[in-house]
């Protein structure tokens, strides 16, 4: 039997937050606001730790001051999920004034999926951007033009899910990226976190999710990780996919869409993902930044980190606070 690792998930996720969830540059991007919520989450998990909101307050004010100047003409999806904390900080400030920020940014996307931003490419990537900006903004005002748009985005996307359930990267590249695919199990995770149970699209949604999580079991390494091509055991391990789709299964199990059987597919996962978190938040084999590529070898061949890296340490915070 493979020995496991005895971290805690507890405090894997206080070690990380003492790398990751300290600044957010310009331009905003998620991976930075994913670490700050991940902070907020622990906080909240475990009150007797010190509270960062007077910290994030100081990160982020010069956002809050100006929301128009929070972005420039050609940022995109990926900076506007940059703001996924707001909701979290005016729910541990009681301050609503982030709120505003959170409305402001989730209108970037436009009113309907033909005329917002959305990629008509169906990049993977924004199931997640769209469904934690539109969620939380639908969850934080009640209005379900949020809840809408997003429903109507992803129950048109299912054009790149696969016969063997895995996502291509987008229409162009036609690949099954192993962030890719995570994204696209994190971003229905956030989609059913947020979309009320009664949501004319929340079955299709949740019946699409499980076809896609049961997809990726298939290819899940013994280790517990999945690899930087999900369906080549020949490609690396990759840290940012497993510690995304190990958040999207476990925030399932918590909010009640996946039963007690995927209980032991977390738990490997965690065991797998763990042992690549050194005590001072430095991790293995994260997939630099990726946008679609060319050729299958493109993604084969992609470089990986080693050691600080915000892709990997926003999204392993974020499971090691929903593993605790």
């Amino acid at each position: 039997m493979r020995k496991h690792n005895l971290k805690s998930p507890i405090d894997v996720a206080i070690s990380l937050g003492t790398y990751y969830g300290h600044e957010l540059s310009r331009p905003v991007v998620y991976t930075q606001g994913v670490s700050l919520s991940g902070r907020l989450r622990l906080h909240e998990l475990r009150s007797d730790l010190p509270d960062p909101s007077s910290e994030i307050i100081e990160t982020v004010s010069e956002y809050l001051a100006d929301p128009s100047a929070m972005f420039s003409d050609d940022n995109g999806s990926a900076n506007f999920a940059g703001v996924c904390w707001a909701d979290e900080l005016a729910s541990s400030t009681d301050d609503d004034s982030y709120l505003d920020l959170l409305r402001f940014t989730a209108d970037l996307f436009g009113s309907t999926v033909e005329d917002g931003i959305f990629d008509s490419d169906v990049r993977v990537e924004d199931f997640f951007f769209a469904s934690t900006m539109l969620g939380r903004t639908f969850r934080s005002t009640g209005d379900s033009r949020y809840a809408d748009l997003l429903a109507d985005y992803l129950t048109t996307c299912d054009v790149t899910l696969q016969a063997n359930d895995l996502w291509w990267h987008c229409k162009a590249s036609p690949y099954f990226w192993g962030r890719g695919n995570a994204f696209a199990a994190l971003g229905f995770a956030e989609a059913l976190t947020y979309l009320p149970q009664d949501h004319p699209a929340r079955a299709a949604l949740v019946r699409t999710h499980l076809r896609h999580l049961s997809g990726l079991v298939n290819h899940q390494d013994e280790s517990g990780m999945w690899r930087q091509v999900v369906d080549m055991p020949e490609t690396f391990l990759e840290f940012s996919a497993t510690a995304m789709i190990g958040y999207s299964m476990v925030r399932g199990l918590r909010l009640g869409w996946l039963d007690d059987k995927w209980r032991v597919v977390v738990d490997r996962t965690w065991d797998g993902l763990s042992q690549r978190i050194s005590d001072h938040g430095e991790l293995k084999h994260v997939c630099v930044g990726t946008g679609p590529l060319t050729t299958l070898d493109d993604y084969i061949n992609r470089s990986y980190t080693d050691g600080l890296d915000d892709r990997g340490g926003a999204m392993a915070i974020w499971f090691a606070v929903e593993m605790e």
